[in-house]
């Protein structure tokens, strides 16, 4: 096997000696304000478990399971019921990133959406070189579709069961209906104007021109159609064919480039999974186009020679030093990664320790560092619910951590005509003019500018932390755009630095900051009256957010020979153990 980059980034000479310690029985004290309880208790499981973002879909995950299905198997059709579900996030028209753990290897997939052959650098740049919205909404902004390229492949390596019989539930889904939840209606009704704009997505979401409520039955049977074709006929069942054809059609109806010689060219790709270490545990995480690994191998580093523990749980102390690290990491994300593919990254260089210790230097524990005097530090010139991040763990040990999206809530609004799902707005996660922020206020470099073929950049970040002895200790993830990689730090740092059980983990209040712009994003009452003084004292801007805006975590835990499960309070989503 190729030889695994490892990053020392926490007290590495621990790792010889730490063990997964037990999470403390009483988790802190959160704001009197906060609704969410930190001290519920965790689902648990004997055999296996499944945490998704909708109660339907982690039922079919689960069901694979106790059918003897290994976690693969069971994210698979996991992925392809959210596909039915959740169809602001879940998809068969865009992309994503799975991780596993299975027989003690560990395995990278990149299903991550390319640009179409026909896709120039300035293609959505106005007559005076200013952005348009044509990245984000209709026919232009589709990248070509990875999904079930993706599912197809990790089956194909990694999967036990017939490949036929982990799509057929969401077949059933599609063809037989289901009820409208709270979350499928919210999304309808923020997008609905979006939405009305293509036929086919309004005559889907939007019968007798309102959008679908809550307790209406939905089915799709033209989803049903295009997953009966994937069954039969794998990967070439999207790529080729009729499902192919109705992808061409409708890009010439609206004026679109993404063509059949796009679909048919298009690969999943396996790459060298990414590991550093924190707190004496290894943590494994995707490589680029994901920023995700790198990005929290360079926070973790950053703070390794910080004791967060002591400086308290959320104090304005260790708010602070996370956001600095924060700060930094991002300056180097948006600077300096692309798709590995087209752009040199200096990966050594980025997950050597001395790296991330340099960055470190230029915290001050006086005062918060301006972004416009944070550098990159090496050479070179950023996803509400639009994403959507699932973890499975079966009875043989073996784990997935999946995160999948259409990129911005039902991504480009288009639902391909006769097919019955939507199409991504992946394109505007390149760098559509480099110091022009995207959807989610990212500024980037020419790393990450437009080419054919070329992978844009994500922040998607399915991490998988092991035991002292290499079993999974930890797997989670999370969507929100470039909220997602603060929030995975999080979640991991309430486990390791604080040994706070994953219910207090995922529960409790986030922030973020990602260099521009140069604010603290802080969930609306997470913070007390006191820190926030304090953090402003020290030149802070704190900007806030609806916790419903944020990310949302699905996150499972091995111990004591279980695994326990938590799904994100913010949301609707399910874990369910057996």
């Amino acid at each position: 096997m190729v030889r695994r980059r490892r990053l020392a980034a926490g007290l590495f000479f621990l790792a010889l000696v730490a063990c997964a310690r037990a999470p403390a029985v009483d988790p802190p004290r959160a704001p009197a304000s906060w609704p969410y309880p930190l001290d519920a208790p965790a689902v648990e499981g004997v055999h296996g478990m499944v945490v998704a973002d909708a109660p339907l879909a982690t039922r079919v995950g689960v069901e694979v399971l106790r059918e003897g299905g290994n976690a693969v198997d069971a994210a698979v059709a996991t992925a392809f019921a959210l596909a039915v579900v959740l169809p602001s996030a879940g998809n068969l028209g865009g992309g994503g990133f799975l991780l596993a753990r299975v027989a003690g290897e560990t395995y990278a997939l990149d299903f991550r959406e390319t640009a179409p052959a026909a896709a120039e650098r300035d293609m959505y740049l106005d007559a005076s070189g200013e952005p348009t919205e044509q990245s984000l909404t209709g026919h232009l902004a589709c990248g070509v579709p990875g999904s079930v390229a993706g599912l197809f492949e990790a089956h194909r390596k990694l999967g036990s069961r017939p490949w036929a019989s982990l799509v057929e539930p969401a077949i059933q889904l599609a063809e037989n209906g289901f009820e409208v939840d709270a979350d499928f209606a919210a999304a309808v009704a923020a997008d609905a104007a979006r939405l009305s704009r293509f036929a086919g997505s309004a005559a889907m979401f939007l019968p007798a021109g309102k959008p679908l409520a809550r307790g209406e039955r939905f089915r799709n049977p033209d989803l049903a159609r295009t997953l009966r074709r994937i069954a039969e006929q794998g990967a070439r069942g999207f790529y080729e064919g009729a499902t192919a054809d109705a992808i061409a059609d409708e890009m010439l109806r609206g004026g679109g480039i993404l063509t059949r010689a796009d679909l048919r060219d298009y690969r999943a790709r396996w790459r060298e999974p990414l590991e550093f270490s924190y707190r004496g545990h290894r943590v494994i995480g995707m490589p680029p186009p994901s920023s995700g690994g790198i990005a929290l191998a360079l926070i973790a580093g950053q703070l390794a020679s910080t004791d967060l523990a002591e400086l308290g749980w959320r104090s304005a102390t260790e708010v602070h030093r996370q956001v600095e690290a924060f700060r930094r990491a991002f300056a180097v994300r948006n600077s300096v990664l692309g798709d590995p593919d087209f752009v040199e990254i200096p990966l050594e260089r980025l997950l050597a320790p001395a790296f991330a210790a340099e960055l470190a230097t230029s915290i001050s524990t006086e005062h918060a560092t301006p972004s416009a005097r944070v550098s990159p530090g090496i050479g070179g010139d950023g996803e509400g619910r639009h994403t959507t991040h699932f973890s499975v763990a079966d009875g043989r040990g073996d784990v997935v951590a999946l995160t999948t999206t259409l990129n911005g809530s039902h991504g480009s609004a288009v639902t391909v005509a006769g097919a019955g799902f939507l199409l991504n707005n992946e394109m505007d996660d390149f760098t559509v003019k480099p110091g022009a922020p995207n959807l989610f206020g990212l500024v980037q470099g020419e790393a990450n500018a437009i080419e054919p073929g070329k992978r844009m950049l994500s922040s998607m970040t399915p991490v998988i932390a092991l035991d002292p002895a290499g079993g999974p200790l930890l797997v989670t993830g999370a969507s929100g755009g470039p909220h997602i990689i603060t929030a995975v730090f999080l979640v991991l740092s309430a486990r390791l630095d604080h040994e706070l059980g994953i219910v207090a983990a995922v529960s409790a209040p986030r922030f973020h900051h990602q260099h521009v712009p140069d604010v603290i994003a802080a969930e609306r009452g997470g913070l007390d009256a006191g820190v926030v003084r304090e953090l402003e004292r020290l030149g802070h801007t704190i900007r806030w957010f609806d916790p419903l805006a944020g990310s949302l975590a699905a996150t499972l835990e091995r111990r004591d020979g279980r695994w326990y499960g938590v799904s994100d309070p913010r949301t609707h989503g399910l874990a369910l153990g057996y």
